[in-house]
């Protein structure tokens, strides 16, 4: 019986594809955070050099992969779909399940099929170095290594809570020359500011996020980079969808549902919008996006303009958030711990073509233990939210009397999160659920800022 299918390095995608010129409708505006204008490629050069800036925005719906860039992936990719028929017949269940494994890159994710990418377009630019922050350090691992490859030094601002649960993350990131701190760090005026009012703050992406523009603000020689939610890291993930595509043919099969862990959007998008082109032509699949309960953007946050980051330093976007002043508990899957989500993935959420569903932690362990006992493979506890999903979807279809094909992304392994499994098997894991009047409060503050905003720029425009 077939249990993988393995595509050639000929086989690696020679575009991306870009979901923009297949919505619906089109995204909202992205505003500054200072004047709430749209932002201009002006706007934006200090972060970004223009390559990127170009995809951002780009309508093409193919954008063409340099050759480099093919080779850099090379080295892990195409990465392989697995039959999971060891956690079928643990399950019991009569669907078919399958699975996207990112875990082989030399970072243990999907984060460098973006970090390689980024660094070229930045060499290429003749930019020095980059900065950017990392949530449980899957992303800043893969941009150390990324800058490696193409000859740039990298910054790595790591949420606390992440830099001291996960301290081999750091080492990977050191291994490949970039300098770490823990984020909110002494090294910016936001992380300063931070310091002051909370000396104990485990901190958030958002801080995070904050430090890392700051820094690239404030430097000639350094742009920003960011691992997930951005237009363009999204386009870079899709050769993950495109694989599975072809590969899913290989095994004379079609999912019924694709699912992906969700926290900015990456590894979901990637996995899901060349389904997505699919279902925009009449196919029946279903776009699952899976999230924990304790930051619950996609479920429980509201649709509407906020920042980026927690200084409002980036620019202002229409997501699904908690607001940008949210701070996660320190649940392990750090990758997921983020207030907001991916401005295409908000925008599809609210019509109603992406679906999403939230997880505690602890039940999400337990699937990834049964699927690592089935399968084999450790699984990072962000992609736990995935097997989850899957397994609660192949349930639900036994109930219904139906056979479903599931597809899932597993997005890494769980090598460096061994802590994790050790605090799940010690029963010390705590579930918790955002409350929602927690967002409500958080959009209060967020409509009364933007509001202040909005006058003083109509006072602007007025006295000119």
């Amino acid at each position: 019986m077939k249990t993988k299918y393995l595509l050639s390095d000929e086989q690696i995608p020679r575009h991306w594809y870009n979901v923009l010129p297949d919505l619906p409708a089109p995204p909202a505006p992205v505003l500054h955070p200072a004047t709430l204008k749209p932002v201009t490629p002006d706007d934006l050069a200090p972060l970004f050099p223009m390559a990127l800036i170009e995809q951002e925005v780009s309508m093409q719906r193919e954008i063409p992969i340099p050759d480099e860039i093919r080779e850099a992936l090379a080295r892990w990719r195409p990465s392989p779909l697995y039959r999971a028929r060891g956690f079928e017949k643990a399950i019991g269940t009569r669907s078919r399940i399958y699975y996207k494994y990112e875990g082989l890159s030399p970072a243990g994710s999907h984060k460098p099929n973006t970090a390689v990418a980024q660094a070229f377009y930045n060499a290429k630019a003749g930019v020095r170095r980059l900065a950017t922050e990392t949530g449980a350090g899957q992303w800043g691992s893969a941009l150390a290594y990324g800058g490696q490859l193409f000859g740039l030094q990298v910054t790595v601002y790591m949420v606390r809570v992440s830099y001291e649960q996960k301290p081999y993350r750091r080492s990977m990131m050191h291994t490949w020359g970039a300098e770490v701190f823990p984020s909110p760090s002494d090294r910016t005026n936001c992380g300063r500011a931070i310091l002051r009012e909370t000396p104990s703050s485990t901190g958030s992406l958002g801080i995070a996020i904050s430090e890392a523009v700051e820094d690239a603000a404030t430097h000639d020689d350094t742009k920003y980079a960011l691992g997930s939610v951005l237009n363009h890291v999204i386009l870079h993930q899709t050769v993950i969808g495109l694989e599975a595509q072809e590969q899913m043919k290989m095994a004379g099969d079609y999912p019924d549902v694709v699912i992906g862990c969700h926290g900015g959007g990456s590894n979901f998008s990637g996995i899901a919008f060349p389904f997505l082109r699919d279902k925009l032509h009449g196919k029946s699949v279903r776009l699952l996006a899976a999230e924990p309960a304790s930051c619950p953007s996609l479920t429980k946050g509201t649709y509407t303009f906020d920042y980026g980051d927690t200084a409002r330093m980036a620019p202002i976007v229409k997501m699904h958030t908690l607001g940008h002043d949210f701070v996660p508990p320190g649940i392990h899957a750090g990758g997921l711990r983020y207030h907001g989500a991916s401005p295409l993935v908000s925008l599809l959420v609210d019509q109603g073509l992406v679906q999403a569903v939230a997880f505690m932690q602890r039940p999400c362990f337990e699937s990834a233990v049964l699927f690592a006992r089935s399968e084999g493979i450790i699984a990072a506890p962000e992609s736990s939210h995935a097997i989850r999903a899957a397994l609660e979807e192949a349930k639900r279809a036994d109930e219904e009397g139906k056979e479903r094909v599931i597809l899932f992304n597993l997005s890494g392994h769980g090598h460096f999160d061994l802590a994790a499994y050790d605090a799940y098997f010690a029963g010390k894991l705590e579930d918790f659920d955002y409350p929602r009047e927690a967002v409500e409060r958080s959009m209060a503050k967020l409509r009364w800022r933007c509001n202040a905003i909005a006058a003083r720029a109509r006072g602007a425009r007025t006295s000119r």
